[in-house]
């Protein structure tokens, strides 16, 4: 068992004007993507291409947002800025992670403009985020730490040591009952940190049908089931998914039909029954449908998009899948552009 450590300073919550204007972006450091697979592609499903409209100003405008009018497809991040996750609540803001330094990145939905929100800094990386409706944005550290920061002030709550620094990846996180739960690709066991609280964080080894795998990335995504009882995982190596009893750990592996694997998966986003698997270097997004027990998922279709470049993870806002290109297959230099994609759903 380990101990969260909340932060000492009570945070003051500033206009949202404030949030915008007031931070400055930041230089970031050269961080490298890795990763290695090849694509096993699934046949005799639909393929839903979308493509980007208009360009002005460096963002991509198309569809129809909540409010009526044209929202941007295609949006700019900074520089160098080597993102991964996102995540959204139920305003139409996005919040970015930085492998670079752990730096946020807040956009606006709406318009595709944004700013830094937390600047980061030496030995930080942020992969894995989720919003919480109280306001705290849960972090994946990578380095055996996971974060609670303040969405509107981007201040760091609490700090959670997971694990040692190193032979650990915490990659990824989701929100389910009174925990935030973080997956470790280096690792077989789940760590379940106390929601807007300090408390003991809980270590869940995974058991059952998992075999973890020497030196490559075993757990990364990860979602509740529909019932809420459970938990989903994709392993990127070799490509599968497990459902994970949340009191024992007992990971059963997830019959696929109409695809033999789910390769390079990545993040993973669940409306209902419906269960989305980014998988990265395949540039595509597979569809599944889940049976009333999340033991069975069904390939009904795959996502593609011509702005997709090593796209990691999903978060929604109402009728989009909005994502973020990591480009790993690219130079990551303090130079390297990147850019954040919406999918209609």
């Amino acid at each position: 068992m380990m101990r969260s450590h909340p932060h000492p300073h009570s945070l003051p919550h500033p206009s949202r004007r404030a949030l915008l204007g007031g931070a400055a972006l930041t230089a970031f450091a050269v961080a490298t993507g890795a990763g290695a697979g090849t694509a096993n592609a699934a046949t005799g499903t639909k393929t839903a291409t979308t493509t980007g409209g208009t360009t002005t100003g460096g963002t991509t405008t198309g569809g129809v947002g909540a409010g009526g009018g044209a929202w941007p497809t295609v949006f700019p991040l900074p520089n160098g800025f080597l993102p991964e996750g996102i995540a959204i609540g139920r305003k139409p803001y996005a919040y970015m992670g930085s492998r670079a330094n752990g730096a946020i990145y807040r956009t606006d939905l709406r318009t595709g403009e944004g700013g830094i929100l937390f600047a980061g800094g030496t030995g930080l990386i942020a992969v894995g985020l989720k919003l919480d409706h109280d306001g705290l944005l849960y972090v994946a550290g990578n380095t055996g730490v996971a974060r609670t920061h303040d969405s509107r002030t981007g201040e760091v709550v609490a700090t959670h040591q997971l694990t040692e620094p190193t032979g650990h990846f915490i990659n990824d996180v989701t929100l389910l009952g009174d925990r935030a739960w973080f997956t470790d690709s280096r690792a077989a066991a789940l760590y379940g940190v106390p929601r807007g609280r300090a408390g003991t964080v809980k270590t869940l080894p995974l058991t059952g049908d998992w075999v973890q795998l020497p030196d490559v990335n075993n757990a990364n995504g990860i979602v509740g089931t529909p019932d809420g009882r459970a938990l989903i995982v994709v392993k990127s190596t070799p490509g599968e998914l497990y459902n994970v009893n949340l009191k024992t750990g007992h990971a059963t592996k997830i019959t696929l039909t109409g695809a033999t694997d789910v390769v390079n998966g990545d993040g993973l986003y669940r409306i209902g029954r419906t269960l989305y698997v980014v998988q990265n270097r395949l540039n595509l997004i597979s569809v599944f449908h889940l049976n009333s027990k999340a033991t069975t998922a069904t390939l009904t279709g795959t996502i593609t998009n011509p702005h997709f470049d090593v796209p990691t993870t999903a978060a929604r806002f109402a009728n989009r899948l909005y994502l973020v290109n990591a480009r790993f297959t690219s130079p990551q230099t303090p130079e390297t552009t990147f850019t954040g994609v919406a999918v209609p759903i």
